[in-house]
Parts: C-alpha cells; structure tokens; sequence
C-alpha cells in the first residue's frame, strides 16, 4: 500500500508516520489491489484533525476525525475506513455471488424426527466462498461455525472455532 502522510500546523514527526503506516496496513487483508492512502494530520488549536484518502481500485473512501490527541483521532478514523471497506466489499460478495443473497439459513420449521433427539433444525443455502471469506464472514457474525462450499474446490466445508483460539476446517470429499 502506498501512503502519504502530510501534516499541516503542525512539525511532522518520525513517530507519526510509522504510527499511521501500522494501523493503515492492517487493512490489506480488505484491499484487493495495492491501494494508495493520503493521510492529512492537522492541528487546529486545540483539536487535532486526521483526514484519511483512501483509493483501492477506483473506490476512494474517505475519513475524518478530530479528537483532543492526535493518536485518538488517527485511531478513529482508521476504524471508519475499515467498516467502509467491510461494507463494500460485502456488496460486491453479494453482488457477485447470487447463491449468497438469499437467506442463508431458514430456521423456525418443525420438523418430527424419529426419536425426537434433534432439539433444532435449520436448511441451510451454501454460498461459494474462499477460506479467508468464509472466516471473515464468521468473525463478522460471531459464529462459532460456519458452513459453506469453497469456491476453488466446490467442496462442502465446515469452518469451527479451535479450542486454542484459532480455526479448524472440516472438508468433504464431494
């Protein structure tokens, strides 16, 4: 990602820029194409104002915050681009992916099963995802599983949450 950093009122400082660098790379894993960021970081008496312009593959998304500190406002803005750039790119998964508008799963049916051990029953529409979508789309909604079918193998999968912390993945033969 290429980044320009231009401070106004202010001496630009060293510290500054890696600042903004580090928290703008973070966002890399939402940019398809390397993307350029300008970062304007001014002080106005005593607010201090950080202004982020972010262009990836002919979307510019913009950010400003103020905030008493400058590091707050920096923080605060570099949040409101990554929700941005959630948003979009969860249009353009939907937009591109018809299976993954419709719902992706209808609960409330009842359903009798023999024996009555099953408490819960959902029908569930698997949209074709990459692993990295498929563990975004589960970070996104909280989910301790998810199930889907990826989009380079075309194989059911099932995304779980790892005791450890991290993530396991199941994956069928057809």
């Amino acid at each position: 990602m290429k980044i320009s950093v231009t401070f106004r009122n202010t001496e630009g400082e060293e510290w500054f820029k890696n600042y903004v660098s580090e928290r703008l790379e973070k966002l890399k894993k939402y940019l398809d194409k390397p993307a350029e960021a300008h970062v304007v970081l001014s002080v106005e008496k005593f607010r201090n104002v950080a202004e982020i312009n972010l262009l990836d593959n002919g979307v510019n998304i913009i950010a400003k915050e103020e905030a008493k500190e400058m590091v707050v406002a920096i923080d605060t803005a570099v949040d409101k681009i990554e929700r941005q750039l959630k948003k979009h790119k969860e249009k353009l998964r939907l937009h591109k992916n018809t299976s993954a508008r419709e719902e992706l799963e209808s609960e409330g049916e009842e359903v009798e099963f023999p024996g009555g051990k099953i408490a819960d029953f959902r029908r569930v529409v698997l949209a074709h995802l990459s692993i990295d979508e498929a563990i975004g789309e589960m970070e996104e909604k909280k989910k301790r599983f998810f199930l889907f079918r990826d989009a380079s193998s075309a194989r059911v999968c099932l995304l779980y949450r790892h005791d450890s912390g991290g993530f396991g993945l199941i994956e069928t033969n057809a």
